[in-house]
C-alpha cells in the first residue's frame, strides 16, 4: 500500500498529526504541503521544519498548487513551484481543482511541461473525477476520486481506459471511512486500479489529520 497524505493542518496546531505522518513517511508515496493555500508569501519556520524532518524520514514532498479549473495564470503558478521547491525542498506539485475536460487538455499538457522544465520531478494532477484520459498520460499520478467513503461505495464507476493505466499511477483519496472498514477501502481502492490511495476515518476540512494504525502500521492512537 502506498499513501498519498495532504495534511492540510499548520504543524503547530496539530504536532502529534505531523508526528504519526513522520513515522509513517516509508509508507507513503508523497506528503502534500500546503501552508497557506500555497506555498504563501514567506517561508514558514514550523513548515521548514516538518519538510526537512519528513524528508529526513524519507519521504517524498509536494508542494499544494490550486490551479483553479484552468483559471490561474501560468505564471503565478510556477511561482508558486519556485517558492515551494526553495522554500521546502519540493519535490514536485500537487496540482489541484485540475480540469478534466477534453478542451482544458491541451493548457494543462502545457502546464505540466513548463512545470517539469522549472524541476518538478514529481506532477501529480487532482481533478478529483475521472478525467479524459489524456490527462492521466501527463502525470506521474491523477487522483480519479476524492470523496466521502458513501459516496465510494455508493455512486463510484470506473472508465475502460484505466483499465490501461499502471495501478501505480492512479489514486483515490478518500474520507470518513469507519475505522474498521479501512483495510477493506485499501482493498476496494485497489481492486478499482488504485495503486495508491489514503482511505482515513477524518471528515473535512483536514481529514487526513488522523493517520490510523492500520495505516500507519503503528499500534498509537
Amino acid at each position: 500500500m502506498s499513501l498519498l497524505v495532504p495534511l492540510y493542518v499548520h504543524p503547530a496546531e496539530d504536532p502529534g498529526a505531523w508526528h504519526r505522518l513522520i513515522t509513517a513517511a516509508a509508507r507513503t508515496y508523497a506528503v502534500v504541503l500546503n501552508p497557506a493555500n500555497g506555498p504563501g508569501d514567506h517561508p514558514d519556520p514550523a513548515f521548514g521544519a516538518a519538510a526537512a524532518a519528513l524528508r529526513g524520514a524519507g519521504a517524498r514532498l509536494l508542494g499544494y498548487v490550486d490551479t483553479d479549473y484552468g483559471m490561474r495564470d501560468r505564471a503565478e503558478i510556477a511561482d508558486d513551484l519556485r517558492r515551494h521547491r526553495e522554500w521546502y525542498a519540493a519535490d514536485g506539485c500537487f496540482l489541484d481543482q485540475v480540469t478534466a475536460t477534453p478542451d482544458g487538455l491541451p493548457a494543462c499538457r502545457r502546464l505540466v511541461r513548463a512545470l517539469r522544465r522549472l524541476g518538478a520531478d514529481t506532477v501529480v494532477l487532482n481533478p478529483g473525477v475521472h478525467p479524459a484520459p489524456g490527462y492521466a498520460r501527463l502525470a506521474d499520478l491523477t487522483v480519479t476520486f476524492e470523496g466521502h467513503w458513501s459516496t465510494y461505495v455508493s455512486s463510484f464507476s470506473r472508465p475502460a481506459w484505466t483499465a490501461r493505466r499502471p495501478p501505480e499511477r492512479l489514486c483515490h483519496l478518500v474520507y470518513g471511512v469507519p475505522e474498521a472498514l479501512v483495510p477493506l477501502a485499501v482493498r476496494t481502492a485497489h481492486e478499482r486500479g488504485a495503486g495508491v490511495c489514503g482511505p482515513v476515518t477524518g471528515e473535512p476540512p483536514n481529514p487526513w489529520a488522523r493517520l490510523t494504525p492500520a495505516l500507519t502500521g503503528s499500534t498509537e492512537r
